[in-house]
C-alpha cells in the first residue's frame, strides 16, 4: 500500500463545478435583472425601469461575487493558520564558539 493519500475521483470535477457555478449564478443574475426590467417596462410603460433592473441585475452579480470571494478568503485564512503550512526554523547544532 502507498502511504500518499488518493484525492477522491470526482474531486476535480467538484472544483470545476463550483468555479463553474459563480460564471453561471453571474449571467443568471444579471438575466433575472433584465427579465425584471422588462417586465416592469411593459407594465408602467416608462424607459428607465428597464435600466433599473439591469442594475438590479449587476448588483446582484457583483454581490455573489463578493459572497465567493468571502468564501474562498476563509478557505485560505483556514489554510494559513492549519500547522502543517506553518514555517519551522531549522535548528542550530553548531556550539556558540564555531568548534565542533
Amino acid at each position: 500500500m502507498s502511504s500518499i493519500k488518493e484525492e477522491p475521483k470526482l474531486k476535480k470535477i467538484v472544483d470545476a463545478a463550483d468555479g463553474l457555478s459563480l460564471g453561471i449564478s453571474i449571467v443568471v443574475a444579471v438575466l433575472i435583472g433584465v427579465g425584471i426590467g422588462i417586465g416592469l417596462k411593459s407594465v408602467f410603460g416608462y424607459g428607465w425601469l428597464f435600466w433599473l433592473g439591469v442594475f438590479w441585475g449587476i448588483a446582484a452579480a457583483i454581490l455573489n461575487v463578493y459572497k465567493a470571494y468571502k468564501k474562498q478568503k476563509a478557505s485560505l485564512d483556514e489554510l494559513a493558520n492549519d500547522p502543517r503550512y506553518n514555517y519551522k526554523a531549522l535548528k542550530d547544532d553548531e556550539d556558540d564558539d564555531g568548534e565542533y
